[in-house]
């Protein structure tokens, strides 16, 4: 028989473990849409050769997320999270104003 004590010692794991199974976080967050505000005003756009070189004059070639310091998706993986944006997955080959070099 399982004291109270033994139960409320129990209860985080087991609610981590249901939390870490339920679908909902378990699917990958939507992508960043280049029309969302915070994404107009960064200039986003899911691929760094489309950035407005003119508006946005800090752009160079060679400028992605894949090699900026505030992405935060694996290596080789088409998209992955961004400290930006909250929630959602920016494109590797993406570009924004914000675009710092990894160290």
């Amino acid at each position: 028989m399982t004291s109270r004590r033994q139960f409320i010692q129990i209860i985080p794991f087991a609610s981590t473990a249901l939390l870490a199974y339920h679908p909902a976080f378990a699917a990958d967050p939507p992508m960043v849409d280049e029309k969302d505000p915070q994404a107009v005003a960064l200039g986003y756009v899911a691929d760094a050769a489309r950035a407005d070189k003119a508006k946005f004059k800090t752009y160079a070639e060679g400028q992605n997320c894949t090699v900026c310091q505030l992405y935060q998706g694996k290596a080789g993986a088409a998209a992955g999270p961004c400290t930006l944006f909250a929630g959602k997955q920016v494109s590797s080959k993406g570009w924004c104003v914000a675009w710092a070099k990894k160290a």
